[in-house]
């Protein structure tokens, strides 16, 4: 139902998302991996943040697997300390599944996104429930210190069958222009 080009698609999109939009600084380094296998494996992250990108024809739920600990809130909050982790976070991963919506929007019509919202990771439990056409899950290390999971679960309607240019580089958005 989901061809190879597709999850190929999905994956493509969701790797140049999170390099555009989970870094702080230009000069932080970021690896993002696709775990082996289609079943979901247990992560020590204790929340999750979950997103979705919707049309007729599909459900993609983007799910972060985030932790509290000391690093990843240092690094997330490093421009205002005195900001929630979980609401700081909320914010990159709307961003990220927002790039996401817009290249979806490519393909689909009628693509719309939800707000993020932070579960207790127990929650995952669920997820069979969806009944997913495609699972996966990626590793993401920022700067070799700040360590998270992302997993994306593709629920079809319809057959899904698109191509993504790999060669055309991320654009900039969001910015202000001033006149």
């Amino acid at each position: 139902m989901i061809s190879e080009n597709a999850k190929k698609g999905v994956n493509h999109l969701f790797t140049r998302a999170a390099r555009a939009n989970l870094v702080l600084a230009p000069s932080d380094t970021i690896t993002i991996e696709q775990l082996p296998g289609a079943a979901t494996v247990d992560t020590p992250e204790k929340r999750i943040l979950v997103l979705t990108v919707a049309s007729y024809v599909f459900r993609l739920l983007t799910i972060f697997h985030i932790n509290n600990d000391a690093a990843t809130e240092n690094y997330f909050t490093q421009s205002d300390p005195e900001r929630i982790f979980g609401e700081v976070f909320s914010e990159l991963g709307n961003l990220c599944c927002g790039a996401m919506n817009r290249d979806l929007g490519k393909h689909f019509l009628h693509t719309g996104m939800s707000t993020p919202y932070l579960l207790e990771s127990q929650c995952l439990a669920f997820l069979k429930a969806l009944n997913p056409a495609y699972v996966v899950q990626h590793r993401i290390a920022i700067n070799d210190s700040v360590v998270l999971h992302a997993t994306l679960c593709l629920c079809a309607y319809a057959p899904i069958d698109f191509r993504v240019d790999t060669e055309v580089a991320e654009e900039a958005t969001g910015e202000l222009e001033l006149f």
